[in-house]
């Protein structure tokens, strides 16, 4: 009997693992968001205090109303219609204005209501109201409702220059310094704020109030014919900068040696982030964590690319805010949430569990 070794099993070299992302791809998303959307707005459509079935809603948007129909006919076409319309698309420009926000500073902290933004449409918008028949009468003749917005997105704008002025040092954008110039311009401009409230007669109180809760309860066709175009030139221009800002997270002086035009996309995100901002202001008054919650969540499920990110913030932000309203509109029926409460309830344990992630991984203040 020969003697045979026994054989023995080496372990086989080992391949370097190929790194595996946990990401879903940016069109699968889109199409996903797309369907989603067209669900929430037959849903907001339908939801209400009077339920539309959605039986009545294509015998009307088809011209097949009968007597029996009136009533549901004239709450689609001129009361939820419009309102669901200001609420997508609102909730999308917030939401890219938000991105882009974030893209510019290079952090996910910034965000309209935060960093101030907000607060200085609000203020403005305030103004308005409470100086219409005096120092502003001869620009309330001349501009007419149209007044509210210019003098919002004027107030916004200011605020966006002065928030950016104040965070940036030799080419680059301190957060802390960012955040702290926030708290402060919030706090004075709500300051402000509350000096003409406390002055303000019955009248003005009642639609300062208005303002400052937030509501879409003013999403009439009149209103809808200036924030359509609006957002939508303003979203155009700020998803046409989307490949300068993926260039931006390597930094401002790596972004001009590969020949990006630094301040002209600076400024074209100011400008038209606070067209956004301010315009949605003036409609619905403030409706904060839209812009902050939207963009992080679909980092965090897609990545960091911009141009699919500011596409699927559209599609998320009109999602969320139609959702929101029409929770508004029915959680309490036939009495009306303020929509800032809804969004707020959100958006605030959302941005805690961001605080709370960044101080895990050591990041909570980037400079």
């Amino acid at each position: 009997m020969v003697y045979q070794p026994e054989k023995i099993n080496t372990p086989k070299p080992l391949k370097a693992k190929e790194k595996t992302s946990n990401k879903i791809s940016p069109r699968t998303i889109s199409v996903i968001l797309s369907g989603l959307l067209l669900v929430t707005l037959i849903f907001g459509l339908s939801q209400g205090a009077y339920p539309v079935s959605i039986q009545e809603m294509l015998a009307i948007i088809f011209n097949n109303s009968t007597p029996n129909n009136e009533l549901a006919s004239y709450l689609l076409l001129n009361i939820r219609l419009p309102r669901v319309l200001l609420g997508c698309w609102a909730g999308a420009a917030l939401a890219v204005s938000g991105s882009a926000i974030q893209g510019l500073f290079r952090n996910p902290l910034a965000e309209p209501s935060l960093i101030g933004i907000t607060s200085g449409g609000m203020l403005f918008a305030v103004a308005g109201i409470y100086f219409a028949n005096t120092i502003l009468a001869g620009l309330s003749v001349y501009f007419g409702y149209l007044t509210i917005t210019i003098l919002s997105f004027t107030g916004s704008l200011l605020t966006t220059v002065l928030i950016y002025r104040l965070a940036s040092f030799k080419g680059r954008t301190y957060v802390t310094t960012m955040l702290l110039a926030g708290i402060a311009i919030t706090a004075l401009c709500g300051a402000l704020t509350g000096l003409m409230i406390y002055f303000s007669d019955e009248e003005q109180l009642r639609d300062i109030t208005f303002w400052t809760l937030g509501s879409l309860s003013a999403g009439t066709w009149k209103t809808i014919y200036y924030i359509i175009p609006s957002t939508t030139i303003a979203m155009i221009f700020l998803i046409r900068v989307a490949r300068s800002l993926d260039v931006f997270i390597l930094g401002e002086s790596e972004a001009a040696y590969l020949g990006i035009h630094i301040q002209r996309v600076k400024w074209t995100i100011i400008f038209f982030s606070a067209l956004a901002v301010g315009v949605c202001v003036s409609a619905m008054g403030i409706i904060g964590f839209v812009a902050l919650v939207v963009p992080h969540t679909l980092r965090l499920l897609t990545g960091t690319k911009h141009f699919p990110l500011l596409i699927n913030s559209a599609l998320l932000g009109a999602i969320l805010l139609v959702l929101a309203d029409t929770l508004a509109r029915t959680a309490i029926a036939p009495a009306e949430l303020p929509i800032g409460v809804i969004t707020a309830l959100v958006g605030a344990p959302f941005f805690i569990w961001m605080l709370l992630r960044a101080k895990e991984k050591n990041n909570l203040f980037i400079s």
